[in-house]
């Protein structure tokens, strides 16, 4: 018997991201919390406005910077929606 546990950070919800995009927002918009455009940026993540499991570009455009907690919660209820649309055939 095998046991599959879905979680917002799963496989399932992984979608490939080009990270030269995320180099091009970091580029434009530096971390909040070191004023840097690489390495670590404490507390903070690079979030997709429109998640891309909802059809969401993989570009600059639509990332934004988030805290940590905030992104928790967010892919939580991105993910949720998208496996909604996904049931409902929209996605």
């Amino acid at each position: 018997m095998v046991l599959v546990v879905a979680s917002p950070w799963s496989a399932e919800a992984k979608i490939p991201r080009d990270r030269a995009q995320v180099r091009a927002f970091r580029a434009e918009q530096p971390c909040p919390s070191t004023g840097r455009t690489r390495g670590a940026c404490p507390g903070w993540h690079v979030d997709h406005v429109t998640a891309l499991c909802a059809g969401g570009a993989d570009h600059p455009s639509n990332m934004q910077w988030i805290t940590r907690e905030d992104h928790r919660f967010k892919t939580l209820v991105d993910v949720r929606e998208c496996r909604k649309d996904r049931r409902k055939g929209i996605r």
